[in-house]
């Protein structure tokens, strides 16, 4: 004998299981109105239906004739604490792994501002991570060009 969790989660294992209690969530409902929208026989609906009995997820009435079912909340309450258990959990673990991450990106950042800060192999200071050299030797070429154009 299993328990009733266990029931629970066994019914709601099925899609068509799920489609009906998704019907009556919207009120009661016949037999005959819940084996609409399926493409099976009135003996499968029935089988169906009495396994989301079993699991406590439905419950049937009597008006005269009319015997519709209708959806049990506390058995869904069950389900619905245990799984908030382990949703707390994963909560944590994942602010953890948030926390990690962001130290993480902190490391990197603090090392790329090491490097950017960083001499070059020239000695001269890093701009925005690139040396300097390319712009001394702009300067350079330039004052080669004034001095040539002074002496023509």
């Amino acid at each position: 004998m299993s328990d009733q969790l266990s029931n629970t989660f066994a019914a709601l294992a099925d899609p068509t299981r799920r489609a009906i209690l998704a019907r009556l969530a919207s009120g009661e409902a016949s037999v005959t109105e819940l084996a609409k929208p399926f493409d099976m026989s009135m003996p499968a609906i029935s089988k169906h239906l009495k396994v989301l009995e079993r699991a406590g997820l439905i419950a049937h009435g009597r008006e005269a004739q009319w015997r519709p079912r209708r959806l049990e909340p506390t058995a869904l309450k069950e389900v619905h604490d245990w799984v908030e258990h382990y949703r707390q959990f994963w909560e944590q673990s994942f602010d953890r792994l948030d926390a990690y991450l962001h130290k993480l990106k902190q490391e990197q950042l603090k090392t790329e501002n090491l490097k950017t800060d960083a001499p070059t192999i020239d000695g001269l200071k890093s701009k925005g991570g690139k040396s300097q050299r390319p712009e001394r030797e702009k300067i350079h070429k330039e004052k080669k060009h004034v001095r040539n154009q002074r002496k023509n």
